[in-house]
């Protein structure tokens, strides 16, 4: 009976270490997603700058010709 005891106790260590060298690689693993997540969001924000900086650059001129023709005494476009 105590040396089946001892015999369990030696299994059960080994089995723990397994599942502590797991979580360790599983640790790895996150990083991993991380880095990968912290990317994609990275593609997004850069993809919806260099959208909205088109846009709102268009929309900039738009309003400078208004301005330039209200001073000018121009009949001002339609889209002012």
């Amino acid at each position: 009976m105590g040396s089946e005891g001892i015999r369990d106790m030696g299994s059960f260590q080994r089995k723990w270490q397994q599942f502590r060298n797991r979580n360790d690689d599983e640790r790895g693993a996150s990083l991993v997603e991380y880095a990968l997540l912290l990317a994609l969001i990275a593609v997004v924000c850069i993809t919806a700058i260099t959208f909205l900086g088109e846009s709102s650059s268009s929309k900039y001129n738009e309003f400078g010709e208004c301005w330039s023709n209200a001073g000018s005494g121009q009949p001002a476009p339609a889209y002012c």
